[in-house]
């Protein structure tokens, strides 16, 4: 269809050359801090007995690895340094024996009472150090596996313990997980490893950097949401658990041919974008659409770099092309 060029600036109709252009869009939705559970520590003490002393009385409080938590005072651990302390005053005079059978026997007695102090969670060192003091401790001291923060503290002075019961639980904020919500159509963007950024209204000028590290397999059947999990650093601890933040996945689609979304018309049944010849004749040309990116599309197929198309006033050149159609219809009809 032909329209002149009076005609073209009476209905406003603007011309740019298809081009392939990086594309870029980013995905933003809040999130929620929480503990990365893989350097969360749970504190059981594996005997029964009596906690005869607290080192670590209150919530909230940042320990050291290695600090001590509280002693417990076990009967049965008692028992079993005496019976470790006999067992090598045994290995040793025994080691010499001229009947390798009764030495072997002493040396397995002594390696059995030694694995099950370790089981106890008793360590070397703390072993070697019975062996040279010569003389069982009465108390048994647990130590913070992990450096952080006591979440949970269940311990107090004189209470019974078994070894079923948790005592402490330790969390190490160095790291920090945060659970962010995105749209089902979004889902096909976000991968594993993909970097993002957060923000914070009170943390005004500071991005924080991290990554996705686990997509949930299950949508939220009443939102539509699909949950992803993300790490970041938290060396100097300034992220709270708890905290809600605005997260942003910046996606790259690379170079892609586009074109700006007033170029196309939608029939309901396909894609119109009309090429505009030098002579003024304009053509519908369908297209297949990729993904909206912003306000362009990416074109599939149907256009190729460099063609001349409509991007403002074809939605008036198609009712005119629609028109003149039917007025040629009508008139083919009347001869």
């Amino acid at each position: 269809m032909m329209i002149s060029p009076e005609k073209q600036q009476l209905i406003g109709v603007q011309v740019s050359t298809v081009t392939e252009e990086p594309l870029t869009r980013t995905i933003v939705t809040v999130g929620q801090i929480t503990y990365d559970e893989t350097r969360l520590a749970r504190i059981q003490a594996r005997v029964e007995g009596w906690i005869e002393q607290v080192f670590v009385d209150f919530t909230g409080k940042w320990v050291k690895k290695g600090q001590p938590l509280l002693s417990v005072y076990s009967p049965e651990l008692l028992s079993t340094q005496r019976e470790l302390l006999i067992a090598k005053r045994a290995k040793d005079s025994l080691g010499t024996s001229a009947f390798p059978e009764i030495s072997a026997n002493a040396q397995s007695l002594y390696e059995a009472t030694r694995d099950r102090l370790r089981l106890w969670d008793i360590s070397d060192g703390q072993i070697r150090e019975l062996e040279k003091r010569g003389t069982p401790t009465r108390t048994m001291t647990l130590f913070a596996p992990v450096e952080g923060f006591v979440l949970t503290r269940n311990a107090l002075r004189g209470q019974r313990i078994t070894p079923e019961m948790e005592l402490y639980t330790i969390a190490d904020l160095s790291t920090i997980w945060v659970l962010a919500d995105i749209y089902e159509y979004e889902v096909p963007l976000i991968h594993l490893g993909q970097p993002a950024t957060m923000t914070f209204p009170y943390f005004p000028g500071k991005t924080f950097t991290g990554k996705v590290t686990f997509i949930y397999p299950q949508l939220d059947n009443q939102t539509r949401t699909l949950k992803v999990r993300l790490q970041f650093p938290n060396v100097d601890h300034q992220l709270k658990p708890d905290m809600y933040a605005s997260v942003s996945f910046p996606i790259d689609y690379g170079r892609k041919l586009a074109v700006p979304e007033s170029a196309v018309l939608d029939s309901g049944t396909r894609q119109i974008v009309f090429i505009a010849r030098e002579d003024g004749h304009f053509e519908p040309r369908t297209v297949q659409l990729g993904a909206k990116v912003n306000d362009r599309f990416i074109i599939e197929s149907g256009l190729t770099v460099g063609e001349k198309i409509v991007t403002s006033g074809n939605f008036l050149i198609d009712s005119e092309s629609q028109l003149k159609a039917a007025m040629s219809g009508m008139t083919g009809h009347e001869h």
